[in-house]
């Protein structure tokens, strides 16, 4: 995989503040580092030599008086990304540059959820995302729902997609001839946000996804946390819900057996009896004030608000956001939610800053790319033997 050339913490530690507030000036650098502005330039050489920074007179941070100050920004072109997320139904895809910014997208319907049938949605998605970019694809980033092993590339256990012990990285590179960099979708998610999103300054955020199912990505001591074993953050399977709710997981009373898109629409359906109301109806019928569907939406929020005042109160995180295809829904279960919030969040903990964050599917598969990005700027001293 194509890294910056260096392995010096000075030389990660500039280029990676390059890359997340560029374009920058040295001297501010300097400053939100604490390195020396002349480790700053001794760190900033080799970047530039290999191309991965630019420096241009044009670009000005802030109004100086004086000589005038060449602020350093990431070299766009310098590397091209593809970032995959895979569903149930459909394969989404993006092709980045080196800050992030998509170029072109696709998307692909999977014709089962069948390892195979995914892989050639996948392979499908890749090809036509490799035609449209400019120069050879430097990586590929895969985010999958469910217990991933990052560092072995394998799907350990996903249950939206129904499978286990998949070793989805090492088929996915047979397949497409790229480097490719599995991850838990919510953390590929955080990623995002840790280098091009609000939470590029906070000392501690976690992100909760609400959709089909409900994820949790948390950033703590500078970086996402992974787990020992690779799981963390998975408050979707707290048991704070009715026991008799079962989950995609097998188990019962798990937040996303009650607070899922997939579970709010059952009860919707049970409750009128009519198994042919779709999502779109279901939320229709709640906006239209449907005792049915507003209770079950109201639920999924209470169970949300309280697995976020549990995560809150064990982790102390300074910023949330709740993200996710559904947040521009939020209006059916934000006053449940705030209210189990408050009701459960201890002391300061409650004044944790809420934000929302609605987002694509594109959106899931740009963080697969962020992943990537965040492996680029690293350095060499990352490089697995």
């Amino acid at each position: 995989m194509n890294r910056i050339p260096v392995s010096s913490p000075a030389s990660v530690t500039v280029f990676r503040r390059i890359l997340t507030h560029g374009p920058i000036g040295r001297v501010d650098i300097s400053r939100a580092t604490g390195l020396s502005q002349a480790a700053v330039t001794k760190a900033v050489t080799p970047l530039i030599t290999a191309g991965f920074v630019v420096e241009d007179d044009e670009l000005r941070s802030t109004p100086v008086v004086g000589r005038p100050i060449s602020p350093l920004a990431v070299a766009r072109d310098r590397a091209h990304i593809i970032g995959i997320k895979i569903t149930a139904e459909r394969t989404y895809g993006v092709l980045t540059d080196l800050a992030a910014n998509v170029l072109a997208r696709t998307e692909e319907h999977n014709a089962s959820t069948a390892v195979d049938d995914v892989i050639a949605a996948a392979t499908s998605v890749v090809d036509r995302l490799r035609d449209s970019s400019p120069t050879p694809i430097d990586g590929l980033g895969v985010a999958v729902s469910g217990d991933v092993d990052r560092e072995g590339g394998m799907v350990r256990d996903s249950p939206l997609l129904g499978w286990k012990g998949v070793a989805l990285a090492e088929a996915l590179e047979t397949a497409t001839g790229i480097p490719a960099l599995l991850e838990n979708d919510v953390r590929a998610l955080t990623v995002t946000e840790l280098l091009f999103g609000s939470a590029r300054d906070a000392s501690s955020f976690a992100v909760i996804t609400i959709g089909t199912g409900i994820g949790c990505g948390i950033y703590l001591h500078g970086k996402v946390v992974e787990g020992a074993h690779g799981v963390a953050g998975e408050i979707g399977h707290l048991p704070l819900g009715p026991r008799d709710a079962v989950c995609s997981c097998g188990r019962r009373g798990c937040v996303e057996a009650v607070a899922s898109t997939p579970a709010v629409l059952e009860l919707v359906r049970a409750g009128h009896d009519d198994p042919s109301i779709t999502t779109e109806d279901a939320f229709a019928l709640a906006h239209d004030g449907d005792p049915v569907a507003r209770r079950a939406f109201e639920q999924a929020g209470e169970v949300i608000g309280s697995a976020l005042a549990a995560l809150v109160n064990l982790v102390g995180p300074e910023t949330v956001v709740i993200a996710g295809e559904n947040v521009t829904e939020y209006d059916l279960y934000a006053n449940a939610l705030r209210t189990a919030f408050s009701e459960h969040a201890f002391g300061a903990a409650s004044e944790c800053d809420i934000q929302l964050r609605p987002h694509r599917f594109d959106d899931w598969a740009r963080g697969a790319a962020a992943c990537v990005i965040e492996v680029i700027a690293g350095g060499l001293a990352t490089q697995a033997a």
